[in-house]
């Protein structure tokens, strides 16, 4: 049986991350969602000093999940500045060998503050993560990389500040198809790669959003990703196509955990504002005889629980190096979903307050609206999910 209650260490991490949530990130949050492009720079020097500590420590397992929805609790843009490898280096993880994975992320815990930043979306290519025109020519030792690549999370960070890294989904033989699809390290301040330009956001505007553009950009042969042997596996997979979904199944709960942040945050203001109200909320009753807003509280409620376990199950099953396409991708349809809907029905019951920015309600609904977004949409996690369950292919269901 899996049992997700929080051991003795694990509650003391949870407390140490709220804490920093509540006296770090919530005092800043307003300011940062009003000056979206200044960096929060004696705060990333915080997270980087806890981090390195292990105070702050993040991973792919339960434990991090549990940190990261405490730190999103206070800020879920301010949370995209924690330094690490973030996708980057889940991308490495998925894709690299031993030896790759020591010697691109070896050295993330020394030195200063450094990101991994994960370049895949284009501007003619989003959800269909194959149809990539980014080129990597090779060119005797070295690797040639063309494109475009727009959305880059910590793109700016990543590409500019040293020791940092941005890994690059390329192709190496377009007619291959997915089979030519394949993944590149390319370190910060590589000549070649350049900042186009930061993305101005509805919401998490304290994150790095950058555009990247890479010209004639040069890296040695040995920072592709796996082997650059081009071969098909099956009729709809390929070896670098599976590395792309693996790096997704690592990252989609994380969002999940980040999801679940945001919305138990509104849960949190509106039970607070009905407490000082002196209004109470019924459990036990029939549905019948509750009013509508115990309702509608106790439905946002059961969203946040269903949307949790699922994050945490497919964070343990990883954990176990168990398979967990489906479960990934169920637990980021439904925390991003339900995460929308929580933050939109706060915003209501609370009405002109809600709406306020004198309240940090509305900015929650702003960011809540990215997790049903990014690392897949909840449309294409879906279609994920249903091919799963009934044992489709992506040619027998699109």
């Amino acid at each position: 049986m899996i049992d997700f209650e929080p051991t003795p260490e694990q509650q003391e991490d949870i407390k140490a991350a709220h804490a920093f949530a509540r006296d770090l990130f919530r005092p800043v949050s307003r300011h940062y969602d009003e000056h979206e492009h200044d960096s929060p720079d004696e705060l990333i020097d915080k997270m980087w000093e806890d981090r390195s500590k292990g105070t702050l420590a993040l991973g792919l397992d339960v434990t991090a999940a549990l940190r990261i929805e405490e730190l999103c609790w206070g800020d879920a843009g301010l949370f995209m500045c924690v330094p690490g490898p973030g996708l980057g280096g889940a991308a490495v993880f998925a894709s690299g060998t031993k030896e790759q994975v020591e010697r691109f992320l070896g050295s993330f815990n020394e030195g200063g503050p450094k990101w991994g930043a994960m370049a895949m979306t284009e501007s003619g290519c989003g959800s269909d993560t194959s149809a990539i025109t980014t080129t990597a020519v090779r060119d005797g030792d070295h690797w040639v990389l063309n494109g475009e690549k727009i959305f880059v999370t910590w793109g700016k960070r990543a590409a500019e500040n040293q020791d940092s890294l941005v890994v690059v989904w390329a192709t190496v033989d377009k007619s291959a198809g997915r089979a030519g699809m394949k993944s590149f390290v390319v370190p910060a301040g590589t000549p070649g790669m350049r900042v186009e330009k930061l993305e101005k956001k509805m919401g998490i505007r304290a994150s790095d959003t950058a555009t990247l553009v890479f010209d004639d950009c040069r890296i040695p042969f040995e920072n592709i990703l796996g082997s650059p042997e081009v071969r098909k596996v099956d009729k709809s997979q390929t070896k670098g196509f599976k590395g792309a979904m693996a790096t997704f199944d690592a990252t989609r709960p994380i969002v999940g955990a980040m999801a679940l942040g945001v919305g138990r945050a509104a849960l949190d203001f509106v039970r607070e504002a009905l407490e000082k109200e002196g209004i109470k909320i019924r459990y036990g009753l029939r549905k019948q005889k509750l009013s509508a807003l115990e309702r509608d509280l106790m439905e946002m409620e059961a969203n946040y629980k269903a949307a949790r376990l699922l994050t945490l199950r497919a964070l343990w099953m990883m954990s176990q190096l168990q398979p967990n396409n489906l479960e990934s991708s169920m637990a980021k349809a439904k925390a991003g979903l339900a995460v929308t809907r929580i933050t939109q029905k706060a915003v209501e019951i609370m009405g002109p307050l809600g709406y306020s920015r004198k309240h940090l309600l509305e900015k929650w609904m702003r960011d809540a609206k990215i997790n049903d977004i990014f690392e897949g949409t909840g449309q294409i996690n879906m279609l994920i999910v249903a091919r799963r369950v009934l044992d489709f292919s992506r040619d027998q269901l699109k």
